[in-house]
């Protein structure tokens, strides 16, 4: 989470330059953000990322030299503080490494062709240490899921309390911190606290992996 007051520091990494160039004036016109670099390929966002350290990484799924996903997995296995949270930007919301990026521990995705506000949104969310999941996102997740087997109840959950095992569930359904505290009928900062308790006791880096897990362990299943 980001400091108060702080600037929200964001790095694009996109082979087009009008993408960049574009969702950079945007981003930079923000009070609360700023664009500190940005590549046109996965090899050189990688080395920009582990030297400027930003709190966002809106990171093209398809580029040269290396790809979005790739580049994610090296920026996302980089155990230094602070860590990059990585966004992934997509033309297609039922694109075929959905999945993989978010059990590798990507944020959360996001189309390119989205409203302006709703990428502003994006980055703010995630820099928060929240999950950015479209519906259409969120239903390709759970198909494969399906798809790869059958969930089953793992004791993995077993390290939760009744409350936490709860907090999670509602997570796994796409809700935010205020609608589980109203749907809970609790203070949003008493779920902030279940929901850290949560990632911590499964060692999970956010809530994009928490949706993994809900799932995987027959926590929800699929309707």
């Amino acid at each position: 989470m980001t400091e108060p007051h702080a600037p929200i520091t964001v790095f694009i990494a996109d082979d087009q330059a009008m993408v960049r160039q574009g969702f950079g004036a945007l981003l930079a016109a923000q009070p609360d953000i700023s664009v500190v670099g940005d590549a046109p390929d996965g090899k050189v966002a990688v080395r920009e990322v582990a030297r400027l350290r930003p709190h966002v990484v809106l990171m093209d799924v398809r580029m040269p030299e290396m790809n979005g996903l790739d580049a994610a997995r090296h920026i996302l296995a980089d155990r230094r503080e602070p860590r990059s949270k990585v966004l992934m930007l997509t033309t297609f919301d039922l694109d075929d490494y959905v999945y993989e990026a978010l059990g590798m521990g990507a944020s959360g995705f996001l189309l390119k062709d989205a409203p302006a506000d709703e990428l502003v949104r994006a980055v703010r969310v995630v820099a928060e240490g929240q999950a950015l999941l479209a519906p259409t996102v969120t239903r390709r997740l759970i198909a494969d899921v399906t798809r790869r087997r059958t969930p089953r109840r793992s004791t993995a959950l077993d390290v939760l309390t009744p409350r936490e095992t709860e907090v999670l569930e509602l997570i796994a359904q796409g809700l935010s911190n205020q609608e589980i505290a109203e749907r809970l009928f609790v203070a949003e900062q008493t779920v902030k606290t279940h929901v850290g308790k949560v990632l911590g006791k499964l060692h999970l880096r956010d809530r994009a992996q928490a949706v993994v897990v809900a799932y995987e362990s027959g926590l929800v299943v699929p309707g």
